[in-house]
């Protein structure tokens, strides 16, 4: 049983969204089936770090959902900021149930055990949007509620995150207080694309490891979060 993760899917197989207009989108889709499936078993996890889908709706992302769910694995999902399907934890839940989506699951306000692993995580928020107090203080608190119910379950608490918590110019403080409060010791976030890439921030900060895992970024292959 092992853990992976990925973020920024972006699918869009109901919507008019083709990725493949991006340098280095071509074929992404099957780039990622063929790398996940080569390295996945049906008995691992996949993170699935926000940005899944480009449906506006449930029922308009149900295609992408289908084949995530046809994947190998169970899939644990966050919130991204594309995200505009996104729903209430309950209502999600039943619209998979009824779908027979069983491999999908929701991570808010929430955490999971798998393996070695106390799976915790949230949206977050940026960096260059601090000043929305209400917002950030919301993301703070879903942060910190995960974090509580992953040590719960015991295993070493990962925290999983759309946004990056930290840059090489400006750090997001109050989610970072957050995981230095925890002693949360890996973080791995999404959210950032193209140019962007070559600014991100990976390696160790305040104790803990960052690191980028757009889809992307990553060549469309799940990374491997090794055992503590």
């Amino acid at each position: 049983m092992s853990l992976y993760v990925i973020g920024d899917t972006h699918l869009s197989f109901s919507t008019d969204k083709p990725m493949d207009i991006f340098g280095g989108w071509s074929d992404y889709v099957d780039r990622l089936k063929n790398n996940w499936q080569h390295l996945v078993t049906p008995d691992d996890t996949v993170v699935i770090n926000g940005d899944i889908s480009w449906g506006m709706s449930l029922e308009e992302s149900k295609a992408d959902f289908e084949f995530l769910n046809s994947l190998n694995g169970n899939k644990i999902i966050i919130k991204g900021n594309h995200d505009y399907w996104w729903n209430t934890k309950t209502k999600i839940d039943l619209f998979f149930k009824a779908n027979g989506f069983d491999t999908l699951k929701i991570l808010h306000n929430n955490a999971y055990r798998v393996g070695e692993f106390g799976v915790a995580g949230s949206r977050g928020w940026f960096f260059d949007a601090e000043q929305d107090d209400k917002v950030m203080a919301r993301e703070c608190a879903r942060i910190e509620r995960s974090i509580f119910f992953a040590k719960e379950l015991g295993g070493e608490t990962v925290v999983f995150l759309h946004y990056p918590p930290v840059s090489p110019g400006k750090d997001c403080d109050r989610i970072v207080d957050v995981l230095v409060k925890n002693n949360i010791k890996r973080c791995y976030y999404g959210h950032l694309h193209g140019a962007s890439l070559k600014y991100a921030f990976n390696g160790e900060k305040y104790g803990i490891d960052f690191r980028l895992v757009s889809a992307d970024y990553l060549d469309f292959c799940p990374k491997f979060v090794s055992a503590p």
